[in-house]
C-alpha cells in the first residue's frame, strides 16, 4: 500500500546539480536524545502534579460543601 507511507526523499526528481551534500542542510537546534527524555519525564511530572492538585481542590470543595 503505498498510499500510507510517505516519501522522506525530498530531493526526488531533483537534478543532481541542485541536490545538497551529506550534512549540508544539517538542521539545527535540534534537541538531543537526553533532552528529549528529559523533557518527556517532565510532561508526565507535571501532568500527574496537575492531577492531584485537581483531585485535591475537587475534594476540599466537596467537603466544604457536604
Amino acid at each position: 500500500m503505498e498510499g500510507l507511507n510517505s516519501n522522506l526523499n525530498l530531493n526526488e526528481g531533483a537534478p543532481p546539480r541542485v541536490r545538497p551534500g551529506i550534512g549540508e542542510w544539517s538542521p539545527r537546534d535540534v534537541p538531543g536524545t537526553r533532552q528529549k527524555k528529559r523533557a518527556r519525564w517532565l510532561a508526565v511530572l507535571v501532568f500527574t502534579v496537575a492531577a492531584v492538585a485537581i483531585c485535591g481542590y475537587g475534594y476540599w470543595m466537596y467537603t466544604l460543601l457536604s
